[in-house]
């Protein structure tokens, strides 16, 4: 089960740190209107992931292992592409939040456009059918408890990050640029190990 927990610790700050739309717009509305409306923002992938999780894990189920295997690799490959292109937008001087412009946003409307975002990004479905996927399918199988430790530990840090990310520009108004240098190296860090893992797991199956 410890093993479970890390890797769902390793894909939660990866996730959580990895610039996106979601984060973007978390940190549009922090700027903007303050940290109880930022917060807001953070719970949309505990309502939207869950029928992504289910769908991706339901039609991962029903392939045999050998797929399976095909699927980890593709996601490690995914996942080492992704720490590449992190790093470029590093080394090109992109940082996120940067070009945010949405300053009059409705509380009552904020977590259904958050919603919208997280469904219409391909990162959910792609995380969730060859990255994570593979990995929750595996600790069901050992059982409920080792698939629920894994969520668990993902969305936790993944929490967290998004957390401290409201509370930050809430504070600061807009992040230091070092700071955001630092957490996008380890991201990639992380992100490279990760991949490499999927890509063992997959060829050595």
């Amino acid at each position: 089960m410890l093993g479970l927990i890390l890797q769902g610790v390793g894909f939660g700050f990866a996730a959580g740190t990895s610039p996106g739309p979601l984060q973007t717009f978390i940190i549009s509305v922090t700027l903007s209107r303050g940290w109880r409306r930022g917060i807001i923002i953070t719970f949309a992938p505990l309502v939207t992931d869950a029928p992504i999780i289910f769908l991706m894990t339901v039609i991962l189920n029903k392939l045999p292992n050998d797929v399976i295997r095909g699927i980890q690799i593709v996601g490690g490959v995914f996942v080492l592409w992704l720490a590449w292109s992190t790093w470029q937008s590093l080394r090109a001087g992109v940082l996120i939040g940067h070009d945010s412009k949405d300053n009059d946003i409705e509380k009552s409307h904020i977590l259904l456009r958050a919603a919208a975002i997280n469904v219409l990004s391909p990162g959910p479905y792609i995380f969730w059918s060859s990255v994570t996927g593979p990995v929750l399918i595996e600790g069901f199988r050992q059982s409920i408890w080792h698939g629920a430790a894994f969520l668990v530990s993902f969305y936790g840090v993944f929490l967290v990050i998004m957390w401290t990310m409201v509370l930050a520009f809430d504070r600061l108004r807009r992040l230091d640029e070092r700071l955001t240098r630092g957490v996008l190296i380890v991201s990639i860090m992380i992100l490279a190990l990760l991949g490499f893992g999927l890509l063992i797991q997959g060829l050595e199956g």
